[in-house]
């Protein structure tokens, strides 16, 4: 993390002091250049062999809460905990005190008693930024609104399977730009080195900080980042193409009005064919075929949107361990 690697130490629970201290992933600037690279290292080098990862978190505990909705999210956490050795406490806002009015201050010391991490699926990311301002492991941003960094994780991984790096590559995103997985991709991007467009309507572009934030660490790397308002010059000369939902958990009521600005950016058979003919097709899931994309692109030959989806698994089982056991002692050798 910026600033708290040193806090990256084989921690488990912790015993209710020393508030703010631990490392988390609240998003994807939350990490250092070397931090991104050592994730995805281990990341690949636990998908390739996941039965030698089993007894890294062994005897642990893992908070998931999740306020919204959850399929793949849910699920490759639940497994990444029981791949490490840990048992993964599944929690709603109802399960909890936090549904009745316990402060979220007060469940982070709680839980941190308990559990080595906690992982948070939520809308605001001032939950998320106020869950790991108390706690004392580490805490999971597993998607808000503003952000979904573990979505990027596993992005980052499938891009450098197909494409062997990311220098001189580049995704195009086409959509809502104000979308938490443009955030993320944007950070991402600006991180590992990877140029990253984002198209979309004027209506809806990126938050300013997250993007300003974003070219700060594009400065450091040399990623290009660029934003338009015109799929075609988004798209034209891309080695990958992004998409996502028109109207995000939150966001029904706007949605007639969403998918009529929206339309022209859908990703159609012509989009795709202007980026390069090896370039490829990414969707964080769930798709509405007919909407942001088309049926003949996402279950097309250039989509590698399941094994986008697959990746979320070995990239999570990376960062529980990193977060807990340290970057320096959580690899495979240990």
């Amino acid at each position: 993390m910026r600033g708290v690697a040193s806090t990256l130490t084989g921690s488990t629970a912790g015993d209710g002091a020393g508030a703010a201290q631990q490392g988390s992933f609240t998003r994807v600037l939350d990490l250092t250049p070397e931090e991104l690279r050592a994730l995805l290292d281990l990341a690949r080098a636990m998908k390739a062999e996941p039965s030698r990862s089993g007894d890294l978190l062994r005897g642990q505990a893992i908070a998931c809460i999740f306020e919204k909705p959850s399929t793949r999210t849910r699920v490759s956490f639940a497994a990444a905990i029981a791949r490490l050795g840990a048992t993964p406490v599944a929690l709603s806002p109802q399960e909890l005190q936090l549904g009745r009015g316990e402060s979220i201050a007060d469940t982070a010391r709680s839980l941190s008693g308990y559990c080595a991490a906690i992982v948070i699926r939520t809308f605001s990311q001032q939950t998320v930024d106020e869950l790991a301002r108390w706690a004392t492991v580490p805490v999971v941003n597993a998607l808000s609104d503003e952000h979904h960094p573990c979505q990027a994780l596993a992005d980052l991984l499938t891009i450098e399977e197909r494409f062997g790096g990311f220098a001189g590559r580049r995704l195009a995103f086409v959509g809502d730009g104000g979308d938490n997985v443009a955030h993320s991709l944007l950070e991402a991007g600006a991180l590992a080195g990877l140029g990253v467009t984002i198209a979309c309507p004027l209506q809806y572009p990126p938050d300013e900080l997250i993007l300003a934030a974003a070219r700060r660490a594009a400065d450091e790397s040399g990623a290009e980042l660029a934003l338009v308002h015109d799929p075609v010059l988004a798209v034209e000369g891309a080695d990958a193409v992004y998409a996502d939902v028109w109207a995000s958990m939150g966001e029904e009521t706007e949605r007639q009005e969403r998918m009529a600005v929206l339309s022209p950016f859908q990703v159609t058979d012509e989009l795709m064919a202007l980026a390069k003919p090896d370039a490829v097709f990414l969707h964080c899931l769930p798709a509405h075929r007919g909407e942001e994309v088309l049926a003949e692109v996402i279950d097309g030959p250039q989509s590698v949107v399941w094994q986008q989806s697959a990746n979320r698994l070995p990239t999570e089982e990376a960062l529980l361990v990193a977060l807990t056991r340290g970057f320096g002692n959580g690899g495979l050798a240990a």
